[in-house]
């Protein structure tokens, strides 16, 4: 009976995280979208002042209990990790290299998701995993070396901070989650930042907000209510459920999903290798899936 409920359990993790993963998929080529037309330190405090909002009007409505003293800490880390440095860091990076070449910096994510796993959430995965996880990485990165796509140095360092401290807040959001819960972690986390988000945001407002465009408002649109809360809502969830570390590795698909989007939407080169490519990544997630626990 146990063996059944864990089962259950962790499927349901898998299955939210990869809603999860598809909602982040498009975050990247939003953001490249929108910044073509904003500056990246105003989107970045405006659409963590619209997900605020949401938050806190979703945390009155349903009445939920305040986060102890104890839990505040971790809530800011969660915030400073996935609010503010990584949407900050890779609409900067957007700024000098294509959201193409920028996704695939998302194939490090899993890696970086993992290592935070065993620090903060106590997860102790066989060896095994981290062959499948290190390999899967690889992958996505010897696909993005091949490419040629245009680099920057200061690009490729931006993306690399960003993954960092994503990886931070994923691992931190999904130990809080088992005690919150997954949507009361990402709207408390953006509420504790909400005001300085709004300060920020007027601090930066553009001159003329009626020259940005209407597909960068819908951009906008997106990262706010998808990338910064409902997608979260799922990911913390699926992490939670299925194990930080196994169900991180999900992020492999990520960078393909976002490349054919990038693809889609602003039509940028994506390379037939990509489909070969992904097939070892998701080879690589099944391994991973395997030796998690």
């Amino acid at each position: 009976m146990k063996a059944a409920v864990f089962q259950t359990h962790t499927a349901s993790g898998w299955f939210n995280g990869l809603l999860g993963v598809v909602i982040f998929s498009g975050s990247l080529p939003a953001t490249r979208i929108a910044v073509g037309a904003m500056d990246p330190f105003f989107l970045t405090f405006l659409r963590a002042s619209i997900a605020g909002l949401l938050a806190l009007a979703l945390i009155v409505i349903f009445r939920e209990r305040r986060p102890t003293s104890g839990q505040i800490f971790p809530l800011l880390v969660v915030s400073l990790g996935v609010v503010v440095g990584f949407p900050l860091l890779t609409a900067m990076a957007l700024r000098y290299v294509t959201a193409a070449h920028s996704i695939v910096f998302l194939g490090l994510l899993p890696l970086s998701t993992a290592i935070f796993g065993v620090l903060r959430g106590r997860e102790r995965p066989h060896p095994a995993f981290w062959i499948f996880s290190l390999l899967g990485s690889l992958l996505v990165a010897g696909f993005a070396l091949s490419q040629n796509a245009s680099a920057s140095l200061t690009g490729d360092l931006l993306m690399l901070a960003a993954v960092v401290v994503c990886g931070l807040g994923y691992a931190e959001g999904a130990t809080l989650t088992r005690q919150l819960g997954g949507w009361q972690v990402i709207s408390w986390a953006l509420i504790l930042s909400l005001p300085i988000m709004l300060l920020a945001t007027l601090l930066t407002l553009p001159a003329n907000p009626g020259a940005i465009t209407g597909q960068a408002w819908l951009a906008l649109g997106y990262v706010s209510l998808f990338s910064m809360l409902i997608g979260f809502i799922f990911w913390y969830k699926g992490l939670a459920e299925g194990g930080i570390a196994a169900v991180g590795q999900l992020q492999l698909l990520q960078p393909f999903l976002g490349l054919a989007l990038s693809a889609l939407l602003l039509h940028e080169a994506v390379n037939p290798l990509m489909m070969l490519v992904t097939l070892g990544v998701i080879f690589c997630v099944i391994g991973s899936k395997k030796f998690a626990r």
